[in-house]
């Protein structure tokens, strides 16, 4: 059987308590970075996504039925995320082709 002293054996469980809690600490920046980066985008409105694609109300409104741009509701307003409309419309004129 190993014979640890008092302070040898509290040196070893504070070094041990140490470690985990800098790998604890690491996971939990690493988690709110991604999450603030995730939640820091800022969502547009209506207006303000067609102006950005510089489309009117109404042909953003058929993209929305014809689900070609993603959007989400917040009671009854609807809003968008910038980055999603833009990497769905890459796609969309990828899968479907146009004119050339």
């Amino acid at each position: 059987m190993i014979q640890f002293d008092q302070k040898a054996l509290r040196d070893c469980i504070k070094d041990a308590v140490r470690e985990e809690l800098h790998l604890f600490i690491s996971d939990v920046k690493q988690t709110s970075d991604n999450t603030e980066n995730r939640s820091s985008e800022k969502l547009l409105t209506k207006k303000e996504m067609a102006d950005e694609l510089d489309i009117s109300l109404v042909s953003l409104t058929e993209w929305m039925k014809q689900g070609r741009i993603p959007y989400m509701r917040m009671g009854k307003r609807i809003y968008f995320k910038k980055q999603e409309v833009v990497a769905s419309m890459a796609g969309f004129n990828r899968n479907k082709g146009g004119k050339k």
